[in-house]
């Protein structure tokens, strides 16, 4: 069975040939150092398409936005109205508190 060059195969090979350029004078910690930013890059761009095969659009605030306002509620004695484009992180959201 042979091997069909893809897309993303062929900008693989792309990528591949260019860094090689790029690092033909490099040292080895900084051909690693670019090696494990293409290689981090790289399983991120998986993982996103792995999550939007599965229709997974990431954290959303269905399940903890009321428990964050009653935790805000609990903490700084005043209620908030969490809006539903607020980062989901909780510590950007408790950093932005004072502003729901």
């Amino acid at each position: 069975m042979a091997e069909e060059n893809t897309p993303s195969q062929i900008g693989e090979d792309a990528l591949l040939a260019a860094v090689e350029a790029a690092l033909d004078d490099a040292e080895p910690d900084e051909a690693a150092a670019v090696a494990a930013a293409i290689g981090a890059h790289v399983r991120d761009q998986e993982l996103a398409a792995a999550a939007a095969a599965d229709g997974d659009s990431g954290p959303n605030w269905s399940d903890g936005k009321w428990k964050f306002a009653s935790k805000v509620a609990r903490k700084r004695r005043r209620s908030v109205r969490v809006p539903t484009d607020a980062p989901t992180d909780p510590w950007t959201a408790a950093g932005r508190a004072d502003r729901m």
